[in-house]
């Protein structure tokens, strides 16, 4: 029989003796170490530094709000569904040059999504050693590329390459209103006038402009997809594309969402090559390949140096509109893209 051994007779603390006495009783350790002088500097600065640019984000929305009161409180909820745009004689709204920015804003993603999302998948799967490598500097070089250098190209290199096309989709297509490109009378135009500075230029130029960031971001989330399913994928007969389509896909869907609503944030903000580009109008063009078009940032543009003081509030609101929907996509675009980073799910 196997000798019984009791908590007092293996000096442990029985309950009664941790009643008879408190002082007895298990205390929990931390593991938490006194941090060091370099530590304490590091959260110091990196408290300041984000506690300086949530600040300054503030101080922004402040300033504009500020400066924009007078204007909204004499035009009032008019100011987003007016077209005109004169505020010396009270008549004065967005609801053209917002329409435009969308507008711009919607063709630039149309032509940056596939062609980011492609050269992602090309870096991050294709792609292999130095010409990895390449591709990645030659995308972030086009991302410093400065905008007055788009608008250039976009004016006198690309618009004269687009008209044609835009001619073509205006012939074949024209039964969709977007691509139908008539006069006031309703009469069809085939000058090539009448497709230039238009808002589907813009919005090429534009795209253009996103595609390097959108593809570091989708890039990113897809090397992130794990390698222990990319094997399993293919250790299942599955092909690359499969593999992509199963595992890499999924696993990034967050990161092309992300990226998808970080540039669209940046077309809605662009100004130089849409004010280089764009034929300044203040009626709703429903005509995407017509002639005219504009946009919150490039009408800041044009009308800041001659505006009178109550123009400039004017102008203010503008501004406070377009910086409160870029924050809202941006905000929503880096909670996924955070969301992304912390974990996905494949089909794999």
């Amino acid at each position: 029989m196997l000798p019984m051994f009791t908590e007092s007779a293996l000096g442990l603390e029985t309950p009664d003796d941790i009643a008879e006495n408190p002082e007895a009783r298990p205390v929990k350790r931390t593991l938490a170490a006194k941090p060091s002088g370099s530590d304490l500097l590091f959260k110091s600065v990196a408290r300041g530094a984000g506690g300086v640019t949530v600040g300054i984000m503030l101080a922004v929305g402040v300033f504009l709000s500020l400066r924009a009161t007078d204007a909204i409180s004499v035009s009032g909820v008019g100011f987003l569904t007016e077209q005109q745009w004169s505020p010396e004689t009270g008549a004065f709204g967005i609801a053209a040059v917002l329409f435009g920015t969308v507008t711009i804003a919607i063709i630039a993603m149309c032509v940056a999504v596939p062609l980011a999302l492609g050269t992602a998948l090309l870096i991050s799967e294709v792609a292999q050693g130095r010409l990895r490598q390449t591709l990645v500097t030659l995308v972030d070089l086009m991302a410093a590329v400065p905008s007055v250098v788009f608008g250039l190209w976009g004016v006198f290199f690309l618009q004269a390459s687009i008209i044609p096309v835009s001619a073509w989709i205006s012939t074949y297509f024209a039964w969709i209103p977007f691509f139908a490109v008539t006069d006031g009378s309703g009469e069809v135009l085939t000058d090539a006038s009448a497709f230039t500075s238009s808002a589907f230029i813009a919005g090429i130029v534009v795209g253009l402009m996103v595609v390097p960031t959108q593809t570091s971001v989708m890039r990113e989330a897809f090397t992130q997809a794990p390698m222990g399913e990319r094997e399993a994928a293919f250790a299942l007969g599955s092909t690359r594309w499969g593999m992509i389509k199963a595992v890499v896909l999924p696993f990034g869907r967050g990161g092309i969402i992300g990226g998808t609503m970080l540039g669209l944030g940046r077309a809605l903000g662009e100004t130089i090559a849409v004010y280089m580009i764009i034929s300044p109008i203040f009626t709703i063009n429903w005509q995407v390949l017509k002639t005219g078009s504009n946009s919150v940032s490039a009408l800041i543009a044009l009308r800041y140096g001659e505006a009178s003081e109550f123009a400039l509030s004017a102008l203010m609101a503008a501004g406070l509109v377009l910086f409160l929907i870029t924050l809202v996509i941006n905000f929503t675009a880096s909670s996924i893209v955070a969301r992304s980073r912390s974990g996905a799910e494949s089909e794999a």
